[in-house]
């Protein structure tokens, strides 16, 4: 063969490739290089001939080939000269080129870890051997009794007496000054074991740890459970066993959920399990727990709830109070809305008896309690209100309730938790002014003693309640509150939530739907009708006919769902506007609280709108009543009086909507813990909220509101009574200032879940309450004294807004020489009868900022309460029908 065909010199490796080479032989057409002459890597392995023509050996197999490179393995030989057409001969030996795969390293010191695996290959190079792995479980485990040894050794038992400090929270006023320090104080007095009935004892056991006297005081797959649920960012748990939640009652110094917070709650609890007494575990339990209404130990409670020592409690107080362990913020039959409007009297109540009763089965059940016994307390013990301390008398407990629940309620802003409340140590700066909260005080007192007389009139003057708020337009700070005449004797906060209907003081916001976005087009499907609106000017004109029949936007008579038509009726049975159709504007309408008018506009809006305008305007939701009925646009919804107080101030910033807020900065010893931000939302515009200002203007200068005019200053407002006349309202604002003022009747016993609103028929002396009377006074005696010494400022003169619908008058009927046989000479009644409601009942009363939903910021305070589908009833009106003669299902509120 040519020297040029030759290939180039290929470079020889080692390993499987030179064995294949081996046992080739020569290629076709070319003779085989001498041995020693061609660098093969079979000269390196040292391999002898086994033929003729000096063949070298073939191995077996891959295992023969690397034991006979081993033999020879380590020697290197000379470098040999270049064989034919100029090829060198690759250098040999086990570190060569020559090296394979199949030539192991040569042996050296052996390994402590032996990993990756010497002399495997593959996979199994990199699997530890049982060896490897029962020796690292070892030390593992082994590391694991050292650590816990070490813990064990440095933790200590905790002393409840050592770490029951807490500090004071210190409320000030939006001046600056001092106005309390309270709130962090721990009300707890130490007992031994021989002062706590065997019944309370029992009665944890029972509930919560019925192995308590034979564990060991840990619960393994607890603390598995709430390491993991801590690591994951889930919910934190508490300890499982008696033995763990004492000992996490007593380390109050570091309440952080933590991993290693936990994991020394763990060792402490293994020391306190194997050195301390089950006796003095459960002593330091009870005396430990946190029972509510701050109060820390089993004496604490007894006497919070009983006003008895502890060793006086019977068996049925011993298993009230072990539900209170469970969580007194839905336990507390007093209810705890201020922190979960969810907590209610009456939702706390019935969790409360529930719990107590399977406490009491399961004390029988596991024999520590008879069932005689057991057969005596089926029904929650006698328990007494709660009591502030002194330093919360007056309208002070109550504001501070309010800021406290602003707190609580709104943690993802502010980060602050009931048990960061609890702990104390904060400086709480609030939006109350000092001296308007002392004038509505006065305010309220001073109509309360020259009117309200239960010892003279007790039929008709008796649970009489005041409410009021005070709102500033321009930011939304709370600027006074009146919820009773004592925190310390009246529990339920007046100014938040409590489920008094508000009346015609709603009407404002159907005119602001009507201007905002309009009546629907009748000759519209609903669907379309959405879009095609007209805007309303307050120069339009509804009928102010007593009895009106209502009907929807399409003109079609509006029934209920059985059937029965709606007929609505004014205040006193008179109808307004002039005969026959009884056109009346809606000034006009607003001005003499015409029910007929509103009902038909909300109804052409659509009542979907009149909500919307109310929410926009401020109030909350869940406070929002009825909302499928016709009397829903003259207020049978239950917003508070902060709630009310800021909706109106949104008309009176023209449009711009901020809600209401009681707390301005929080500090602690380290520094700024919150600072509130006022956000400000475009809930209507200039031009709509101007004209219902202007409108109401005239309610107060002409209409049923002139009590509420004040010297020199503008005031727009408006009046509401409701159905029954079970409340009455004063709504009303000048630029710088928006105040509603409540009054109703009502059983302030939390005790009574068969609370209901009484009719005021006769209260004060007065034939009948309206908005216009014993509200309106005391609206106007305080705004008199809180604008005293600020400048009057007018309101903005609103430009032209909407169309003027309905302006065609209906044309007189002319009488024809035939007449139907239904004609009478007489008025008489519509065949369907006029429809009340019954009577109205309240929802729980909470107070607080803590109406569902309210997890917003900047809430001044909660409107919950959400009462049944209204019903109607089939009852005839007569001459005060439903106490306003507002008819219709649900009956209605008046002005």
């Amino acid at each position: 063969m040519s020297e040029h065909r030759r290939k180039p010199p290929q470079p020889q490796g080692g390993g499987r490739a030179a064995a294949r080479r081996g046992q080739s032989g020569s290629s076709s057409g070319r003779r085989a290089a001498p041995r020693g002459a061609t660098g093969s890597p079979s000269d390196s392995y040292g391999s002898e001939p086994t033929g003729s023509g000096g063949e070298e050996r073939q191995y077996g197999g891959r295992a023969e080939a690397r034991r006979a490179a081993q033999r020879s393995g380590g020697r290197r030989r000379a470098a040999e000269p270049p064989g034919r057409g100029g090829r060198r001969a690759a250098p040999g030996g086990p570190n060569g080129p020559g090296r394979g795969r199949g030539r192991a390293a040569p042996p050296g010191k052996k390994r402590f870890i032996d990993y990756p695996r010497a002399g495997k290959y593959g996979v199994r190079r990199w699997v530890p051997s049982w060896k490897l792995v029962m020796g690292m479980f070892i030390g593992f485990m082994g590391s694991l009794v050292a650590v816990a040894g070490i813990g064990f050794a440095m933790v200590g038992v905790p002393k409840i007496d050592e770490t029951a400090e807490a500090q004071n929270n210190v409320y000030y006023w939006s001046n600056g000054d001092e106005m309390v320090s309270t709130g962090g104080e721990t009300n707890r007095q130490i007992i031994n074991l021989s002062q706590i009935p065997k019944a309370m004892q029992n009665a944890v056991i029972s509930q919560e740890n019925k192995t308590f006297r034979s564990d060991s005081g840990i619960d393994p797959k607890g603390i598995a459970r709430a390491v993991f649920n801590m690591a994951s960012g889930g919910e934190t748990q508490g300890g499982s066993t008696i033995t763990q939640q004492y000992v996490k009652n007593a380390m109050l110094n570091d309440q952080s959920q933590t991993i290693s917070r936990k994991f020394k709650e763990i060792f402490v609890s293994v020391k306190v399990g194997t050195t301390v007494s089950k006796d003095d575990i459960m002593a330091g339990y009870l005396n430990s727990g946190y029972y509510g209404r701050n109060a820390y130990g089993i004496q604490a409670a007894a006497r919070a709830y009983f006003n008895k020592n502890a060793i006086d409690l019977n068996e049925g107080e011993c298993a009230f109070l072990a539900a209170m362990l469970k969580g007194a913020t839905y336990y507390d039959p007093a209810g705890s809305v201020s922190i979960d409007p969810a907590a209610t009297p009456a939702a706390n109540q019935k969790r409360a008896l529930i719990q107590m009763q399977d406490t009491l089965n399961k004390m029988v059940e596991y024999g520590h309690l008879s069932p005689d016994v057991r057969a005596k307390y089926t029904k929650l013990p006698e328990w007494q209100n709660p009591r502030f301390n002194t330093a919360l008398s007056g309208q002070v407990g109550y504001l501070v309730d309010l800021a406290n629940s602003y707190l609580v309620n709104n943690s993802d802003k502010t980060t602050i938790t009931e048990k960061k409340l609890r702990e104390g140590g904060l400086s709480i700066y609030t939006t109350f002014d000092k001296k308007q909260v002392k004038q509505l005080q006065s305010a309220v007192t001073k109509v309360y003693k020259a009117n309200i007389k239960p010892e003279e009139r007790p039929k008709t003057d008796t649970h009489v309640q005041f409410g009021g708020a005070s709102v500033d337009p321009a930011t939304g700070a709370i600027r006074a509150c009146y919820g009773g005449s004592d925190a310390t004797k009246h529990f339920t906060n007046n100014c938040d939530v409590t489920g008094a209907q508000v009346g015609s003081t709603f009407k404002p916001f159907v005119l602001a739907a009507a201007m905002k976005w309009g009546v629907r087009n009748p000759e519209l499907e609903a669907d379309q009708a959405q879009d095609e609106r007209t805007k309303v000017s307050p120069k339009s004109f509804f009928s102010g006919k007593n009895k009106l029949k209502i009907k929807d936007y399409k003109g079609d008579i509006w029934r209920n769902e059985k059937g029965e038509e709606w007929n609505q009726v004014n205040d006193g049975d008179q109808s307004y506007g002039t005969p026959p159709n009884y056109r009346i504007d809606l000034r006009e309408a607003m001005r003499e609280s015409v029910n007929s008018a509103f009902v038909q506009l909300g109804m052409d809006v659509g009542l979907d709108k009149v909500k919307e305008a109310a929410m926009d305007s401020g109030i909350l939701e869940p406070s929002l009543t009825g909302t499928d009925y016709p009397s829903f646009s003259i207020g049978t919804s239950q917003p508070s009086a902060i709630r009310m107080a800021g909706a109106y101030a949104t008309f009176a910033a023209s449009g711009k909507q901020r809600a209401p807020f009681s707390v301005t900065e929080v500090k602690s010893k380290d520094g700024d813990v919150f600072t509130h931000e006022t956000v400000t939302k475009d809930a209507f515009t200039a031009p709509v909220a101007d004209n219902v200002t202007d409108v109401l203007k005239t309610v107060v200068e002409e209409g049923t509101g002139t009590n509420a005019q004040l010297t020199g200053r503008e005031v727009a407002g408006k009046t509401g009574t409701t159905d029954g006349n079970r409340s009455a309202w004063f709504v009303g604002y000048t630029p710088q200032l928006s105040t509603a003022i409540s009054m109703f009747r009502m059983d302030d016993n939390e005790k009574n879940q068969n609370r209901e609103f009484l009719k005021m028929f006769g209260t004060g002396g007065q034939e009948k309450i309206h908005g216009a009377s014993f509200p309106a006074e005391i609206w106007h005696d305080y705004m008199e004294q809180a604008l005293k010494g600020t400048e009057p400022k007018p309101f903005p003169t609103p430009e032209p807004v909407g169309e003027i619908v309905n302006d065609i008058p209906t044309p007189t009927p002319t009488p024809t020489p035939t007449q139907t046989e239904e004609a009478s000479p007489s008025p008489s009644p519509t065949p369907s009868e006029s429809l009340i409601s019954p009577t109205p009942t309240p929802t729980e009363t909470c107070f607080g900022f803590q109406c569902p939903g309210n997890g917003g910021a900047d809430n001044g305070g909660t409107d919950g309460g959400v009462t049944s589908s209204p019903t109607p009833t089939e009852t005839e009106t007569d001459g005060n029908g439903n106490g306003n003669g507002n008819g219709g299902i649900f009956g209605g509120p008046s002005g």
